[in-house]
């Protein structure tokens, strides 16, 4: 189905928008934002707005579910530049009252960049927050309690560069991960403090483009693992967990999604953007595929037991900020009406998902990924991109399969052990590890969050990788003005040797190999030709803000954006249809339904 651009001036913003399943809105009463608003900058700190959104369990005296079954008292959390938001949240039931935030943070010489809410510990009147900055620092606080705040990498001893992402481990209660811009991803256990002294680390596994180490102390303590990943040092943008928490999805700005297992640190699938870097990325909610999205204006779609590219949607006219998948939409034919799932239902009815991206071209997306798309006739070209061993790698965590109830508490990703934070041998080795002897560990005091003036350090720019080398390569006629119809459509026949980038692992551990040349991958499963995959058009496309995108998440009766202004938007969904008949929820009363284009 073909799709109209949106056209028009600067202020040709989109307060509504329809789809087969009806009018999707922007309520303008659940707005967040700073409670003073400011005319955006540039240069105003960081414009990347992260949004994280935690629902508390019913508790005594109030708290309980709605109609909708969602409980009422929720938490979102957003940053703007140097400051810290969070508030009670919900949803499309009640106007925001910004003038009584639940917490707010102001930091000196460091930006907030990333954040998430620890659902598996989450209560009525708790819930554990970590916090990741520009500077490399990590905090952890609970916004309810005020009374939890710990520090970790303080004195940047452990890296230097800004935090990437920052996430919990599934189904655990004191393990997250954070991944900066150096190109590494460290795990922590919240009950451990760091050392006082920059850490030093032994091997402890290697792969191709990919080595694990473990701190070289006599004491646990964090970081508990070192991820380097990536041959040149490249910048981790975001990182994902499979729905039963046993895979890891990462993208880089080398351009390279990369698939582990988490618990056997094993590389089982990998992919390469056309262009550019990849920035973000997101799993199906069956675990059957990874989305990705990056520099070159793609929605490039994975397939986990094929373990190759198997299709793309050209629709954004700028980089990819965010791909989404929607879990409560499921649609079955072109003309019938879309139906939200039963959670129960959803693995075995799904024939199309549909997938959400937002940019910088200030664009939200939404896909229909079909199933004559995604598993189309196999044709003889084609069969060279199947895998036969493709479903030997995880048993735990083969696409579609049903979860086992015991897959979060085995998915601590071989960092089970680290759990006992006093009791297991050192960085919470997995079995195999050697134990060392203990010492009383040393313990760090917590100071201000403020560095002055520190100057953020990223060693992914020191020196050109890969992606800026291939700046100058042209897989097709790719114009610079973004245009909505640029073509990718025909590979480009000639290259010159200087186009040719040979990849050298700088960090010890990490392979060279002749399968990382971005050149060579071009016509793999990895990184199939244009013309040799799917291309699709997105089912809406349409400008939903006058800054650039940056965070998009979807819950049962609305989804969220927000943008680079640090406006945090709600958007209702269309009214559910129930027996043929068209029945409006409580929280569409009439005077929130009265906007129009």
């Amino acid at each position: 189905m073909a799709v109209q651009p949106d056209s028009g001036g600067k202020d040709d913003v989109k307060t509504q928008f329809v789809t087969r399943e009806g009018t999707y809105r922007l309520m303008t009463l659940s707005e967040y934002s700073r409670p003073t608003r400011v005319g955006y900058t540039s240069g105003s700190g960081s414009t990347h707005v992260r949004v994280s959104l935690v629902s508390l369990p019913p508790g005594p005296g109030g708290g309980a579910p709605g109609s909708d079954g969602q409980a009422s008292d929720d938490r979102i959390c957003f940053n703007h530049g140097k400051e810290l938001y969070v508030y009670v949240y919900r949803g499309v039931k009640k106007a925001a009252d910004l003038t009584k935030p639940v917490d707010k943070k102001m930091y000196k010489g460091t930006n907030p960049t990333c954040h998430d809410f620890n659902a598996a510990t989450v209560t009525p009147e708790s819930v554990a927050l970590v916090v990741g900055f520009s500077t490399g620092q990590i905090q952890l606080i609970d916004p309810i309690k005020k009374e939890l705040s710990k520090l970790y990498n303080e004195e940047r001893l452990i890296d230097k560069t800004r935090v990437t992402c920052i996430k919990w481990v599934p189904g655990s209660s004191n393990l997250f991960i954070a991944a900066h811009a150096s190109g590494q991803l460290y795990v922590y256990n919240e009950e451990l403090t760091c050392g006082t002294a920059s850490p030093h680390y032994q091997l402890f596994k290697q792969g191709d483009g990919y080595s694990i180490h473990t701190c070289r102390t006599k004491s646990t303590r964090n970081p508990l693992y070192r991820w380097l990943i990536g041959v040149d040092g490249s910048c981790i943008n975001e990182f994902a967990f499979s729905p039963c928490g046993t895979n890891l999805a990462v993208v880089s700005q080398d351009g390279f999604l990369r698939v582990f297992h988490y618990d056997t640190m094993e590389l089982i699938g990998r992919a390469r953007s056309y262009f550019g870097g990849f920035l973000c990325v997101c799993w199906s909610p069956d675990g059957k595929y990874v989305v990705v999205g990056g520099e070159d204006d793609l929605v490039t779609v994975w397939s986990f037991g094929e373990r190759r590219v198997v299709a793309r949607g050209q629709g954004h006219r700028s980089w990819v900020s965010v791909v989404a998948f929607d879990p409560y939409v499921v649609s079955f034919s072109e003309g019938d009406s879309e139906e939200v799932a039963d959670e129960d239902k959803k693995s075995e009815s799904v024939q199309c998902y549909r997938l959400g991206s937002v940019s910088q071209d200030t664009q939200l997306c939404f896909w229909d990924l079909t199933e004559d798309v995604l598993r189309p006739p196999v044709r003889a070209r084609a069969s060279a991109h199947l895998s036969p061993n493709s479903q030997n790698f995880s048993p735990n965590g083969v696409p579609g399969a049903k979860v086992p109830t015991k897959c979060t508490k085995t998915n601590k990703v071989g960092h089970k052990h680290a759990e006992l934070s006093g009791h297991n041998n050192a960085a919470g080795e997995p079995s195999g590890a050697k134990p060392v002897a203990k010492t009383k560990a040393n313990n760090v005091s917590t100071l201000n969050i403020s560095v002055g003036k520190a100057k953020e350090e990223s060693s992914g720019s020191l020196g050109v990788n890969f992606t800026q080398r291939l700046a100058g390569f042209s897989f097709g006629e790719r114009r610079s003005d973004h245009r909505r119809n640029f073509s990718l459509s025909k590979p480009a026949e000639k290259t010159s040797a200087t186009n040719t980038v040979a990849l050298r692992g700088k960090s010890a551990g990490t392979h060279t190999n002749d399968t990382y040349d971005p050149l060579k991958l071009i016509g793999t499963p990895s990184c199939p030709r244009f013309d040799e995959c799917p291309v699709l058009e997105p089912l809406i496309c349409k400008k939903i803000a006058h800054e650039r995108l940056t965070s998009l998440l979807f819950r049962a009766e609305y989804f969220v954006t927000a943008c680079a202004d640090g406006c945090v938007n709600t958007w209702a969904r269309p009214s559910r249809q129930h027996n043929g008949e068209v029945r409006p929820r409580r929280s569409e009363r009439a005077d929130r339904i009265d906007l129009v284009d």
